[in-house]
């Protein structure tokens, strides 16, 4: 897997890693750009992790993508900074004054396409977050930070939704599923972080009509594009921020982090992914 150090080059590691979108963002965003860089697909099994990470800067690398199944482990092969140690996983590693630093930016993903989808949505009090892994609490942190006042955070198993509010403070709530109905009327937005909806699982039951008016609607799955959740919410007039979204916004730090450009996701960007979404 060694690279020769020829342009200023990122990778994406995984196992698998074959089904990415990175590199076609990225390479866009290169061309656009004008940087003579690349960005490649790593296929890293679990025993390997260690040592490719430790010479990742020999291989030819500037920086890389993380993805599953190495996101919480990378944790303590690197110097994470205070987003990946509270989501606990972190997707962007770089450089900094010859450290390898880690990052979790699906934050900013989730935040910066909500600022794009449905602007003035945090002037909701509350919140409603579905599911309790690695995504949610990235969504929580983000959610957070940006000033909301009460998350409600709901987890078939009742314990792991405990466990994140356990985590984040007393503005986290772990609420039971026998409470979503409950919960929807007094939601500015509601946020599926869980895989019901995707493709192959199965559809996410949800009363839309109980959201009020004014709610957002968002929903971390990109395949497919229009979840039933979103096509449901779309129709009742809501607004919505979908998966394919947060996936180009999560890109933007990790490109400027590597190559000293801060790139934007453009329209052209997104009918490209799609393009591609839809061919396979």
């Amino acid at each position: 897997m060694t690279r020769a150090a020829k342009l200023p080059a990122a990778c994406l590691i995984g196992w698998p890693a074959a089904h990415s979108r990175s590199p076609l963002i990225h390479h866009h965003w290169l061309h656009e750009l004008g940087i003579a860089g690349g960005y490649t697909i790593e296929a890293v099994p679990p025993e390997e992790l260690a040592d490719f990470v430790a010479h990742l800067h020999s291989r030819g690398f500037i920086g890389a993508n993380v993805t599953i199944p190495h996101k919480e482990r990378v944790l303590e092969l690197t110097e994470p900074d205070a987003r990946a140690r509270a989501v606990g996983a972190a997707n962007t590693l770089w450089y900094e004054n010859g450290i390898l630093r880690a990052t979790n930016t699906d934050v900013e993903g989730f935040i910066g396409n909500l600022d794009a989808s449905a602007p003035g949505w945090d002037r909701t009090d509350e919140a409603l977050v579905l599911g309790s892994g690695g995504s949610a609490r990235a969504v929580v942190f983000g959610l957070l930070e940006r000033g909301i006042g009460r998350i409600h955070v709901i987890n078939r198993t009742a314990s792991r939704a405990q466990a994140l509010a356990d985590q984040f403070g007393d503005r986290v709530v772990a609420e039971g599923w026998d409470r979503v109905d409950a919960l929807l009327p007094r939601a500015g937005l509601f946020v599926n972080t869980t895989s019901l909806g995707m493709h192959g699982q199965p559809p996410l039951m949800l009363e839309v009509d109980l959201l009020p008016q004014q709610a957002v609607v968002a929903d971390i799955v990109y395949v497919p594009l229009q979840t039933p959740l979103l096509g449901v919410a779309r129709a009742r007039g809501l607004r919505t921020a979908d998966g394919l979204g947060m996936l180009l916004h999560q890109a933007v730090r990790g490109f400027e982090l590597w190559f000293g450009r801060r790139p934007q996701v453009t329209p052209e960007l997104r009918a490209l992914v799609e393009a591609d979404l839809r061919s396979r």
